[in-house]
């Protein structure tokens, strides 16, 4: 029996990776976090699974239910939206499940920031603007943010900087944001719930982040997206590109 950490891409069903939706397929129990999951993915399930909604469990319930399902035998879907690899409280879950004895595997699946990306239709790294993105959030009623990463450190070198489970402290991001490495004029973007029908983008300056975020109603489920990327990198003449497209570059097959 296997627990399989699955990450069910940004929200659209048909994110997930290939080798998520083939384990969906084919797991008999299947737990998810209904508050920020599309229902549609589990119409990947069998039609006898038994499907949790770890919504309203505590951390000691779901390990319950994976538990259980080791006992019986049966492989388990944990699915987490975007990558598990980026604020899915994995480490927890598998900790415990180490000291049970319980295997697990953990399935990647596309990140937020990079469907956020793709709404955009930017390059987060654009030869001779950055090279650089940090990913990065805001302290709330959740986790706290060590002393090193505030944001007006983590802007300081001024490369994209994506901000998640932020859009509620606009203010504030605004407020470090600009005495780092920004200035009020710096593009930034808002994607929220990307990838699902009820999509919202805004592009702004980062000055008018707080404004624009009140009349699109944004106060969740969404990446902020800082930097030069996000300015007129595409028709600058004299733009830098990348040396895969060089001159220079030898080229040749791989065979």
């Amino acid at each position: 029996m296997t627990v399989f950490f699955i990450g069910a891409g940004p929200g659209a069903a048909d994110l997930i990776t290939v080798r998520g939706q083939r384990l969906l397929n084919r797991c008999q129990v299947c737990l998810y976090a209904g508050s920020i999951m599309p229902p549609d993915l589990l119409e990947f399930c069998p039609a006898d699974a038994r499907i949790i909604d770890t919504g309203p469990l505590t951390l000691d319930q779901i390990i319950d239910e994976l538990a259980a399902a080791d006992a019986a035998g049966l492989d388990v879907a944990r699915l987490h939206s975007g990558d598990p690899s980026i604020y899915s409280a994995l480490a927890e879950q598998c900790r415990r499940l180490d000291a049970l004895g319980i295997g697990y595997e953990v399935v990647p699946g596309v990140p937020a920031f990079a469907a956020a990306a793709a709404a955009l239709g930017r390059e987060l790294t654009v030869p001779g603007v950055a090279q650089t993105v940090t990913l990065s959030r805001v302290a709330t009623l959740s986790t706290a943010m060590p002393e090193k990463e505030s944001l007006a450190a983590l802007s300081a070198p001024g490369a994209t900087l994506v901000l998640h489970l932020a859009a509620a402290q606009a203010e504030t991001i605004v407020a470090e944001l600009t005495a780092g490495g920004y200035t009020r004029e710096t593009p930034c973007a808002v994607v929220a719930y990307a990838s699902w029908p009820t999509e919202k983008v805004v592009r702004c300056a980062l000055g008018d982040l707080v404004e624009q975020l009140r009349a699109a109603g944004i106060t969740k489920t969404a990446v902020i997206i800082v930097g030069d990327v996000l300015g007129d990198v595409f028709g600058a003449e004299g733009a830098t590109e990348s040396y895969l497209y060089s001159s220079g570059r030898r080229r040749g097959s791989r065979h």
